[in-house]
């Protein structure tokens, strides 16, 4: 979904699988726990999955009709330029519609935002037209470095920043972190909240702060927490 698609108000749980990008990047996925993920995730009714790109490429009998997408420079992104630009544009050649990359958090800790802005663009120009989003680590960073880096990405060309890997010892998406990078990108950009968002009520409150994409792994569980909290709320009260 584009930035020109966000509505305003409250989310629902249809909305929520149509922004939702149901994620499987475990290491040492099998190619049948992957066949399985992806049935899962067809039943499910979501539009996109993300995937690890090695998985690539699947067949139109595998991919089920959901839309790919995959990671680049994952999980520190502490690599250089040109291998994610290869990464990414073999990730392309392979049927992949979106790259999530992982900015280089050595350079933008050190302030060198050219550098940055160079490192997001080698992958901006790779990607070939597809939705790009720049994965800033949000938990393990400053503010300031926050701001700095939405600033760069967008720079460089990214259509989406996002929180997290989900593999980082510092944390996952966090409700301030959100809204400082909807406040930076005012609307240019989408953001991706992704890492440890395992409730329907995280995700209400991750979209009430500015999140226009989720990353979830426990997709199926937020739906079922949602199935839950509606029927109670349609429940009539006993009491007195």
């Amino acid at each position: 979904m584009s930035v020109s698609e966000v509505t305003a108000g409250p989310i629902t749980p249809e909305h929520f699988l149509e922004i939702a990008d149901h994620t499987l990047l475990a290491p040492g996925t099998t190619p049948a726990e992957l066949d399985a993920f992806l049935g899962a995730a067809a039943e499910l009714g979501v539009r996109r999955v993300c995937v690890s790109p090695s998985l690539l490429p699947l067949d139109d009998d595998a991919r089920r009709g959901l839309e790919i997408v995959t990671v680049v420079g994952f999980p520190s992104g502490a690599h250089r330029p040109e291998v994610k630009a290869a990464e990414a544009a073999r990730a392309v050649a392979e049927g992949a519609h979106e790259i999530d990359t992982v900015v280089n958090r050595g350079l933008l800790r050190s302030g060198r935002w050219d550098a940055v802005e160079a490192d997001i663009r080698a992958v901006r120009e790779a990607c070939q037209g597809r939705v790009l989003k720049v994965i800033l680590e949000s938990a393990a960073l400053s503010d300031a470095e926050i701001v700095g880096a939405c600033r760069a990405a967008e720079a460089a060309g990214a259509d989406f920043v996002k929180t997290s890997t989900g593999f980082d010892s510092a944390g996952g998406a966090a409700v301030h972190a959100v809204r400082l990078m909807a406040e930076t990108v005012d609307g240019r950009l989408g953001i991706k909240a992704s890492g440890g968002i395992r409730s329907a009520a995280f995700v209400r409150e991750l979209w009430a702060a500015g999140a226009t994409r989720f990353g979830v792994s426990g997709t199926a569980a937020i739906l079922a927490e949602w199935d839950e909290a509606s029927a109670a709320e349609q429940t009539p009260s006993t009491g007195y």
